[in-house]
């Protein structure tokens, strides 16, 4: 019975548990999983159930007697109100049928007690002098967060349910509304070796600059956006908001980058009306920017689990990694990316989304014979490497080797200039082979598209 002066709570329920355990034993398998000591409010329940479980625990059998040698072992079986408290639970109890409905009545009652015991803590920040706002938030944030964390356990699911799961996934995108699981570039040749990007994983995209990371980050954002119907967080430190829906803007409208950011276009009208056209397409994706330029990651992490909470975020892309701030005050900035992968990586893991971080390369690449990035020559490259579940590179022979220099070491009719080819390549794949796929680069609209599409001039 629950009583107004006290916090939420239901003895009856919790004897009705204890009660069915002592009977049978075999109850404890339904329970063990969520149930804890802990989520029992009166002391003596807390003991009984905490027998059980150190028995349930040491593969020995649940009942009377054992739970009485266990209690008195740990002294506490007077306290708990000796062996008539535990036959006043088994004749309280006719059946162990509803354990599972009982245990679930207690461990809501522990969820509304931990709930209001958060508030009280949030209350106590809210009281803390000279502390920083944004901090004070994120702890607060915190506290809150490791409630609702208690409540998403995962349990032993039969392989016929993953396996209708996986043929489900392996069909058709999710119509609006339902989780997507995974998100698609569409990009067909980077989606059909990688099998899209898989939620909880830390993507690291890197490139030298001017090679497109920043368009193909992009690209990949718009397309689930539009064509997925995904919702995509963009943290952009490097550019503004306005640089960014500028970039958007030209890439859908098909229009050249530096004319959509001057205003001045060569057939106005008609470019004009693309551009009406492309505003209307990305107003309705979901997409949210936040272009703050000195962005800690405790900040970051708050920010995207705020959304989260309010939307099924699909997919966090971050321009760029070395742009975070750590909260450390190490003088390693190699240590304080470390810290920086890490947060990435556990932030994949709780809002169950990807990150897609991109990355600067060393000037490693500028000095060798061949200009083809690789793993060690990610900045602060160790824990961006261990860290990430996916390192794409991307690289432009373009960039490096002019036309004339090209002829004289290629047969031009069997080897053509590779003029707007880019190499993505897949260095790391945690979960998958590692392997090479091109894409075609327009540099007047900074765009990727796949290699086989035609594009207008127009």
């Amino acid at each position: 019975m629950i009583s107004e002066n006290l916090p939420p709570h239901d003895v009856e329920a919790e004897k009705a548990v204890l009660g069915s355990l002592l009977i049978d034993s075999e109850g404890i398998f339904k329970v063990a999983t969520f149930l804890r000591p802990e989520d029992f409010f009166t002391p003596e329940n807390q003991w009984v159930y905490d027998a059980c479980f150190s028995l349930y625990q040491r593969n020995e059998g649940i009942n009377q007697i054992t739970v009485a040698h266990e209690l008195a072992q740990k002294g506490r079986l007077e306290e708990a109100g000796g062996a008539a408290y535990l036959s006043h639970l088994v004749s309280m109890v006719p059946t162990s049928l509803h354990v599972e409905h009982f245990a679930k009545i207690v461990s809501s009652s522990a969820v509304m007690r931990r709930l209001i015991s958060a508030g009280s803590q949030i209350t106590a920040l809210g009281y803390e002098a000279d502390t920083e706002v944004d901090a004070t938030l994120s702890r607060a944030e915190d506290v809150l967060f490791k409630v609702r964390q208690r409540q998403s356990r995962q349990d032993f699911v039969p392989i016929r349910q993953v396996l209708s799961q996986y043929f489900e996934e392996a069909g058709p995108a999710q119509p609006s509304g339902e989780e997507i699981p995974h998100v698609l570039t569409y990009f067909t040749a980077l989606d059909n070796f990688l099998g899209g990007l898989q939620r909880s994983d830390l993507i690291v995209l890197a490139a030298r600059p001017s090679a497109g990371k920043t368009s193909l980050a992009l690209n990949i954002a718009r397309n689930t956006a539009v064509n997925q119907k995904a919702c995509v967080a963009l943290f952009s430190l490097e550019m503004s908001r306005q640089a960014v829906v500028q970039r958007l803007l030209a890439n859908e409208a098909n229009v050249d980058s530096r004319s959509v950011r001057s205003g001045s276009y060569k057939e106005k009208e008609k470019e004009e009306r693309r551009i009406m056209e492309a505003s209307g397409i990305l107003s309705e994706a979901l997409v949210y920017i936040d272009d703050s330029p000195q962005l800690r990651v405790v900040e970051m992490r708050s920010k995207a689990r705020r959304l989260y909470f309010e939307r099924n975020v699909d997919l966090i892309v971050v321009d760029y990694l070395q742009l975070i701030q750590g909260e450390s005050r190490s003088d390693s900035r190699v240590q304080e990316v470390s810290e920086i992968t890490r947060s990435l990586k556990a932030l994949a893991r709780e809002i169950n989304a990807p990150v897609l971080a991109i990355s600067q390369l060393s000037r490693a690449v500028e000095f060798r014979s061949s200009h083809r990035p690789q793993l060690s020559d990610l900045r602060e490259s160790g824990s961006i490497e261990q860290d990430a579940d996916v390192v794409i590179f991307i690289y432009r022979d373009e960039l490096y080797i002019s036309e004339d220099e090209w002829k004289k070491a290629h047969d031009i009719e069997t080897e053509p200039y590779p003029r707007g080819i880019a190499d993505i390549i897949i260095a790391k794949h945690r979960n998958g082979p590692i392997g090479e796929v091109k894409l075609r680069f327009v540099p007047w609209t900074a765009k990727f598209v796949d290699l086989e599409t035609e594009l207008s001039a127009a």
